[in-house]
């Protein structure tokens, strides 16, 4: 896989063959993203750059989701 990429996401690790966005990462695995923050290789990133910033090898992807309860 010459081209493949791994990285890791909430710690498990995946490998990409395409080039894809954190945006359209967090798609695929079906995230709201209105309740959630993304760390990307240890710093909290914008919502804005989710559509600017693409996967690379060995990055690191954490996802928090916001729950609410009573």
């Amino acid at each position: 896989m010459p081209n493949s990429k791994n990285f890791f996401l909430n710690g498990d690790h995946y490998y990409i063959e395409d080039k894809i966005t954190l945006s359209e990462l967090i798609n695929y695995f079906n995230y709201n993203t209105s309740l959630l923050v993304l760390e990307y290789n240890n710093s909290i990133c914008n919502k804005k750059n989710w559509n600017k910033i693409y996967i690379g090898n060995n990055d690191k992807i954490e996802i928090v989701t916001i729950v609410g309860g009573g």
